[in-house]
């Protein structure tokens, strides 16, 4: 009688011994769910696969097992309980935006790049584990692969760019090209007499979009060597800009070294005659102009940090643009940035609802800081950076002209951190 007793106490699902038992599966899964390089699932979902007999993919072998046995209603509370409490709300496992990461780099960068890798892991991409494409004029050697590929929580993607867009085009009168180099030099123009720079400002401004590697996702994230992010990341800008259609975004404005680009507005006046109907009504052109188109007054979006929207650039407006730009030659001739170039045209061809500043990002690329204004949003964000170092409300920012020209309020304490 007793060993028939214990048989059907054994299997009782609410006998003592079974409640131990599933409290122990509980702890086990819980274990995993908090180990797991994976998203974290949705408890809702879990619980669900467990009452109709389907498992999650990407659960171990060990999970599989243990759900694969009839489930008491006590293992489902604590499974759902332990979700809860492993995942943070912001992150819940849910399909991602097709976006990826997008890195110009050579060999020589990899512990410059490496450390912006890690910053961005660790204050986001390690809750998503979105790609990350690297770019470069060379081959990237296995050193360079092999430590990226460790530190980043997506997939890993490499790519070469070719030639012909890291070259001078026929067009373009190589004597008269070295003679604008060397007079910038002798001015002590900021990168005024060097070739790469300025292959890399028509490839950045004209061409990273169009390589293969980039031709699967809709939004992408430029992250540059030796950046830093100040503060956590709890929520996805891809979804954001998806969710509430935006096409570019930024996080640092400055005005541009009049030096380099002295007839860059010349060329963009000769776009906007040609193809007026690429230009949106209720745009941001009081941004980039103090006189209602007639001349630039020298803002633009720092483009080394920017998420946008690839199919904005891949579209005709934005090639047409690009063409009449790159035809006159002043990447060349003079030393034409894809800062400007990037938002002239978001300025010119986007409504202002589509541009985006986002306040929450902070972020530094020498020299500037962009360091959330705000103290309790700071302390929420769990920032390290110094807001006196922000740069947003100082006078070479053109971030207040952003938000004026936008109706848009500024955050609470900007006096404070004004010149």
């Amino acid at each position: 009688m007793n060993s028939v007793s214990g048989k059907y106490l054994r299997n009782d699902p609410d006998s003592s011994s079974n409640v131990v038992s599933n409290g122990v599966k509980g702890l086990v899964i819980l274990h995993f769910i908090s180990s797991s390089s994976l998203p974290l699932p949705i408890a809702d979902n879990v619980v669900s696969n467990i009452k109709t007999g389907t498992i999650k993919p990407g659960f171990s072998s060990l999970s599989q097992s243990l759900f694969s046995e009839k489930s008491s209603e006590i293992l489902t509370v604590l499974l759902a309980s332990a979700l809860a409490l492993s995942a943070p709300a912001q992150h819940p496992a849910y399909e991602r935006v097709n976006a990826t990461f997008v890195t110009l780099a050579r060999n020589e960068d990899i512990w410059d790049i490496s450390k912006s890798i890690r910053q961005v892991e660790d204050r986001f991409n390690r809750n998503y584990h979105y790609d990350w494409v690297f770019i470069n004029d060379q081959l990237f050697n296995d050193e360079f692969k092999k430590v990226t590929s460790a530190l980043v929580s997506g997939k890993t993607h490499y790519g070469h760019i070719p030639s012909e867009h890291w070259s001078f085009p026929d067009f373009i009168d190589q004597e008269r090209a070295a003679k604008v180099r060397e007079d910038m030099k002798k001015k002590q123009v900021i990168y005024g007499d060097s070739i790469s720079y300025r292959h890399m400002c028509r490839y950045e401004s004209g061409f990273f979009f169009r390589h293969e590697l980039l031709d699967q996702f809709d939004y992408y994230w430029r992250v540059e060597p030796n950046v830093e992010f100040f503060c956590d990341i709890n929520f996805d800008p891809f979804k954001f800009m998806k969710d509430n259609k935006k096409k570019y975004s930024f996080v640092l404005s400055l005005y541009e070294y009049k030096e380099t680009v002295p007839t860059l507005w010349d060329s963009v006046k000769k776009f906007m005659a040609k193809y007026p109907q690429h230009i949106a009504e209720d745009n941001n052109m009081d941004f980039i102009s103090s006189d209602g188109g007639e001349t630039y007054n020298l803002c633009h979006f720092w483009s080394n940090f920017e998420v946008g929207d690839i199919n904005w650039l891949r579209s005709q407006e934005y090639l047409d643009y690009f063409d009449v730009l790159d035809k006159d030659g002043g990447f060349f001739y003079e030393r034409w940035g894809d800062a400007p170039v990037h938002s002239i045209a978001a300025a010119l061809m986007l409504k202002k609802e589509e541009v985006h500043f986002f306040n929450e990002i902070a972020y530094r690329h020498v020299p500037f800081v962009h360091c959330p204004t705000g103290e309790q949003k700071r302390l929420d964000l769990k920032c390290h950076c110094n807001p006196k170092d922000n740069f947003d409300w100082k006078g070479h920012s053109c971030t207040s002209r952003y938000f004026d020209v936008n109706k848009l309020k500024k955050p609470e304490g900007y006096e404070e951190e004004q010149d």
